[in-house]
């Protein structure tokens, strides 16, 4: 009986539903700020597979152009750089976070209460995300800041 706990392992794991290959969580999408014409996007993404998975381009029907984009500090000054891509190591993470590695969204078209990323492998889709932005709290609520 020492093995049932394995094969009781072995059955939940042959049971359990597979894993997308791409997982984007805790996503935020900022709003452009009145008279800009850029915002970023900030996200964790995770690989499932054995195998790196390699994103080349950002596309957004919301915006013109989407870079990846990395801020390095050089000489004590904050500076962007544009990444010919992003790698997500197998079985690993990547974070796209203020100060780091982050997408730029330029010149943005008609914004309405959503955004779709669609990230890409060469010309292969590989995973969509579809951002809600959060309600806005109207003046005179008690959330409004």
């Amino acid at each position: 009986m020492r093995f049932a706990p394995l094969l009781i392992a072995l059955f939940l794991t042959a049971c359990s539903e597979p894993q997308p290959p791409l997982v984007a969580s805790d996503v935020e999408v900022t709003r452009p700020m009145p008279g800009m014409k850029m915002s970023a996007a900030f996200f964790v993404l995770t690989n499932n597979t054995d195998e790196p998975i390699r994103i080349t381009s950002v596309t957004s029907p919301q915006f013109a152009t989407v870079e990846i984009h990395e801020t390095m500090i050089e000489d004590g000054i904050a500076r962007m750089r544009e990444l010919d891509a992003l790698v997500v190591p197998p079985s690993g993470s990547v974070t796209l976070e203020r100060g780091g590695k982050h997408l730029m969204l330029m010149r943005p078209g008609e914004l309405g209460d959503r955004v779709a990323l669609q990230l890409m492998s060469d010309d292969a889709p590989l995973l969509t995300i579809d951002y809600l932005f959060a309600s806005e709290s109207a003046p005179g609520d008690d959330d409004a800041r």
